[in-house]
């Protein structure tokens, strides 16, 4: 990686930064801490001879009409408050580095934009409604430097959108994202922010705002995603054919896996998630032999050893930030052990009994219990609980190989619409367009003592995504397989 550069700057009557352009200037290098100098001639030639690179061509981006309709919808929920969206900022990953930058949710669901530091805001119009501005940081300025000079500038980090290419592509009005403090601090009347996101925008509201308020608004906009559009519904059908090829490409390279270790699968994924998406939606987990018994393994450090299985939870994100969430659990050898078989096919019977429970109209947690019950008559019948299976669930005993529920929203987060209230989401009823996982799962410790010895260090996890349709659901990863004859079949064939 170039070594970042940064200047001794004055500020400009722009609100940008002038570097000091004097030829004694020094200025400092935030890696090997020397002074190197700038010349007057420097500066001069540095913001000559540069083109146009304005773009006059540019269509709105796919979801501008799908974002301009949350909009209206967030503007009737609060009439004559302003309302405060910012995307967020760079956040440091070590000394001179950041962690890549990924937008609010909030923010991207009713902008389509991914940009750091962005603002949303949202003006109580003088006639009703609100008048909606991006603030956005414009193109790098050639005339002070900051191009080539700011560790942020151009040529360090890329080309920036234009305010006026943004207003082409988002289809609202766009201005410089500078002005937005001293905005914020003079504004009055009512308003709200999500916060958490970008502490600026949260400070110059501080004597403006209440916790409570804005809590108001993060729970609106979380279950406005409850039900997808058709733009959504078209990015998680993506995100989860893009999985399906990124869990194929793990099967082929298991030979590869067993030679390293578990991270050779990480890293295979990750791969198909940049080359389709833009990222995994959440750190895999990659989980062969006893690793399978830990619900989030995401350390990926350990032994892929034939006769083991491998538990792999993984999901493509899309560029636009919708993600998959996809559970298979297969024989490295290529076939499954008798008591491995045992336990995968009552997680498969159990995933099938929640699957058949999804449908508009059921209540959300139908399938949960639907998928619970299942567990539970295994666990009974083979010895490991304690009857009748009405005594199990009422008292949750089943949860000790369980331990976690079987589904959850899924959309821009993996775990979408978390801020929904109760009565909407958890009591709530499904819905046509909910995007919603069914993962029910059987994890026997490695060092549990209340199991046999032949059950410990086993995981078996099913997980596939699901979309509520007006008459039952579509399972959007049905292209993996999921019975044990088809799995053992699937990593024969890609294993050739």
């Amino acid at each position: 990686m170039a070594e970042e550069r940064t200047e001794e700057t004055t500020p400009d009557a722009n609100g940008g930064e002038q570097p000091a352009a004097d030829g004694n200037a020094e200025r400092s290098d935030r890696k090997n801490k020397v002074t190197p100098r700038v010349s007057d001639e420097l500066m001069e030639f540095m913001r000559r001879g540069w083109a146009n690179t304005e773009r006059r061509d540019l269509a709105p981006v796919p979801q501008a009409e799908h974002t301009a309709r949350r909009r209206a919808a967030l503007s009737g929920r609060f009439p004559g408050e302003r309302i405060v969206v910012p995307a967020g900022r760079l956040k440091t990953r070590s000394n001179d580095t950041d962690y890549p930058f990924r937008a609010a949710v909030e923010y991207a669901y009713l902008t389509g934009d991914q940009s750091e530091n962005g603002v949303l805001v949202l003006e109580p119009a003088e006639h009703g409604g609100h008048d909606a501005t991006l603030y956005l940081l414009p193109r790098s300025d050639r005339e002070n430097g900051e191009f080539w000079l700011s560790g942020q500038g151009e040529l360090w980090v890329g080309r920036r959108t234009s305010l006026t290419e943004a207003e082409r592509l988002y289809g609202l009005p766009v201005a410089d994202v500078r002005t937005v403090p001293e905005l914020l601090a003079a504004a009055t009347g009512p308003v709200r922010v999500v916060r958490g996101h970008d502490t600026e925008v949260e400070a110059a509201l501080t004597d403006k705002v209440t916790g409570e308020r804005d809590e108001e608004l993060r729970v609106f906009l979380s279950e406005m995603r409850l039900v997808k559009d058709d733009f959504e519904i078209a990015q998680l059908e993506h995100a989860c054919a893009a999985t399906a090829r990124g869990f194929e490409d793990v099967v082929r390279v298991l030979d590869k896996a067993v030679a390293t270790s578990e991270r050779y699968l990480e890293g295979t994924f990750f791969l198909r998630a940049r080359v389709e998406g833009n990222d995994v939606g959440y750190g895999s987990i990659c989980a062969a032999g006893p690793h399978a018994t830990t619900l989030h393994w995401v350390r990926n450090d350990g032994p892929v050893r034939p006769g083991d299985l491998l538990l792999m939870d993984a999901g493509v994100e899309t560029t636009e930030l919708y993600t998959a969430d996809v559970t298979r659990t297969l024989p490295v050898g290529g076939r499954f052990s008798a008591i491995q078989r045992k336990v995968y096919d009552a997680v498969y019977e159990a995933q099938e009994a929640g699957m058949a429970a999804v449908r508009p109209g059921a209540k959300y947690g139908d399938f949960h219990r639907a998928a619970q019950r299942v567990l539970a008559e295994r666990l009974v019948e083979w010895g490991l609980l304690e009857g009748p299976v009405d005594r199990v669930l009422d008292l949750g005993l089943q949860r000790r190989y369980t331990l976690h529920g079987t589904g959850h929203m899924l959309g821009m987060d993996v775990h979408d619409c978390a801020a929904a209230r109760r009565e909407t989401y958890a009591d709530g009823t499904l819905a046509p367009g909910m995007c919603l996982t069914v993962e029910p799962g059987l994890y026997f410790q490695p060092d549990d003592l209340t199991v046999p010895e032949e059950y410990r260090g086993i995981g078996v996890r099913i997980e596939d995504d699901l979309l509520v349709t007006e008459d039952g659901y579509r399972n959007l990863s049905a292209a993996l397989p999921r019975t044990a004859d088809d799995v053992e079949a699937w990593v024969a064939r890609l294993s050739a």
